[in-house]
């Protein structure tokens, strides 16, 4: 059961995908968990999800986590499918709660009320190769599979 999941592809796309992923992930992590970055860290950004954006505590708390640790775990390619799985249901849920409203652009101008929904597509159209074929060449995964 376990070798299936962290059964891998050794396709290098799947290892660029993931690396870039986990790099463009870890920042808004960062913000949200430890204020990096210029966030808020985790009071501040709990305060925000569950006042102004309106999501229960407990999903909250989750989307932190999942942004954070879920990005150094694809980065390392660590239950990579779980992470990438957790990142396209946060950026899926970004979508529906507070981008949806403002349409597909990123605010580039200035001239919309918030961010469009491209980068969380991009998120999501990323984190799916990898949800079904794994972490690629190079990753923890690849190697507790010859483990177990």
């Amino acid at each position: 059961m376990f070798q299936q999941f962290f059964q891998t592809n050794d396709d290098l796309t799947l290892t660029i995908l993931r690396v870039v992923l986990a790099i463009v992930m870890f920042p808004h992590g960062a913000q949200k968990l430890v204020g990096w970055f210029g966030g808020y860290g985790f009071k501040g950004t709990m305060g925000y999800l569950t006042g102004a954006v309106g999501v229960p505590y407990l999903f909250s708390v989750l989307v932190i986590l999942i942004e954070f640790f879920g990005s150094i775990a694809l980065f390392a390619g660590f239950l990579t499918r779980g992470a990438a799985f957790g990142i396209a249901i946060v950026m899926l849920g970004a979508i529906l709660t507070s981008h949806l409203k403002t349409g597909f652009f990123m605010n580039w101008g200035g001239n919309q009320e918030g961010e469009g929904f491209e980068f969380h597509i991009l998120a999501i159209g990323m984190a799916v190769p990898i949800i079904l074929f794994g972490s690629g060449r190079w990753s923890v995964d690849s190697f507790l599979v010859g483990v177990l």
